[in-house]
């Protein structure tokens, strides 16, 4: 593998980003249950909570997020409403964060260390 080989496997366009939105019921105890074991799920898979009904995970390739999609999928919740969105890295660092009229730096993970 030459140099330039190397330096586009970390490429922010080649490197994702995933952010799962999701407004889940949760009125009911079962449904406060179920709530409650898609947050765990996600945090088990490495998502990290931005706000309280979004998670992000950093993925190395594009073929480690779709891994991390399916095991999203196969943990959804009966009832609810779930999005996910892909985004590259690129994009994320673009994010512009306010506390209140305060601009604040983004405190998202660092890159996750892979090996093969």
């Amino acid at each position: 593998m030459s140099i330039l080989d190397d330096s586009s496997r970390f490429s922010q366009y080649r490197v994702m980003w995933i952010l799962v939105f999701f407004d889940l019921p949760t009125d009911t105890k079962k449904e406060r249950k179920a709530a409650a074991k898609f947050r765990k799920d996600l945090q088990g898979d490495g998502f990290t909570m931005f706000q309280f009904s979004i998670y992000i995970r950093h993925c190395a390739s594009r073929e480690n997020m779709d891994v991390h999609i399916k095991r999203v999928k196969a943990a959804l919740p009966e009832f609810g409403n779930v999005g996910i969105l892909e985004i590259t890295d690129k994009q994320f660092g673009d994010i512009e964060l306010f506390y209140g009229k305060k601009e604040k730096a983004p405190s998202a993970p660092g890159q996750q260390l892979e090996l093969f």
